[in-house]
């Protein structure tokens, strides 16, 4: 072999060489970035980022304060206190219901508080901390129609609104017969369909039905009664799947806002802020 064409070979060998070990490293960091814990990723992050739906008092809703738009709610208290608990800055990220999984799911956010029910299916793709929070959930019609809806029977093939991928658009479309669902984004624009007479009737959580039964007086709460599992009463706060050190975390915060009646307090104080 010509001493021109060796050196050219030896070259090539250690530039691939060189090449996989750089690859090597390469997949090494990556494995690495993932092992590193949620919390530290967190606090070196300096803020924890709470995905929510702030349309929904008194979870989480806007209001104007001291003249500028604020996001508060008994939700957001409880995300601030697990901030505290980290020694981070709370930023929040408004979206709309339906997108908040699939913003956890790709590091969007890191935690999603928002009235969330921890059902099974969730459970798939998400971590859920312990339930903080019990509602039942309402069928409500408008004041003159109340007499016509007594049990979900009454509500067979009527038009029913409610928010999208909710556990009450769930509860509809099992459990009563041939129900032609709405299902929107929001609740305000669930609550104007069913004022406005384009749906016959809504699914609402109990707060939140309430809030609205209360500020207008031409809705009201049926008798009508859904079959709940379990897992569909309660509100959980969603983490990505694997982090145990958030979870600990979450669920340690939880455990001393509750033995402190402080998340009572939360719902009371909010309640009393919705307009």
């Amino acid at each position: 072999m010509k001493k021109g064409l060796f050196k050219k070979v030896v070259a090539g060998v250690l530039i691939s060489v060189f090449a996989l070990g750089l690859v090597s490293c390469a997949n090494k960091d990556e494995k690495a970035a993932e092992k590193a814990s949620a919390v530290d990723r967190i606090k070196k992050a300096g803020k924890l980022v709470l995905g929510t739906s702030a349309d929904y008092p008194p979870y989480e809703f806007h209001k104007s304060v001291n003249g500028k738009d604020t996001i508060i709610g008994f939700d957001i208290e409880i995300a601030r206190e697990i901030a505290k608990s980290l020694g981070v800055e709370l930023e929040i990220s408004d979206m709309k219901f339906d997108g908040l999984l699939a913003a956890l799911k790709t590091g969007k956010v890191d935690m999603i508080i928002s009235g969330m029910n921890p059902t099974e299916e969730r459970k798939k793709s998400v971590d859920f901390s312990k339930v903080y929070y019990n509602a039942n959930q309402f069928v409500v019609v408008r004041a003159e129609d109340k007499d016509k809806v007594k049990s979900l029977v009454d509500l067979n093939g009527k038009k029913i609104g409610v928010q999208k991928a909710t556990v009450q658009e769930s509860l509809a479309k099992d459990q009563i017969k041939d129900a032609q669902l709405k299902s929107l984004g929001k609740i305000p624009d669930i609550v104007l369909e069913l004022r406005n007479k384009k749906v016959d009737a809504a699914v609402i959580e109990g707060p939140v039905a309430k809030f609205y039964t209360d500020k207008n007086k031409d809705l009201v709460i049926t008798d009508a009664a859904f079959s709940v599992k379990e897992d569909e009463k309660g509100s959980a706060i969603a983490i990505q799947k694997g982090s145990d050190d958030f979870l600990k975390i979450v669920n340690d915060t939880l455990d001393r806002l509750i033995k402190e009646g402080k998340i009572e307090k939360f719902v009371i104080e909010a309640t009393n802020q919705v307009e």
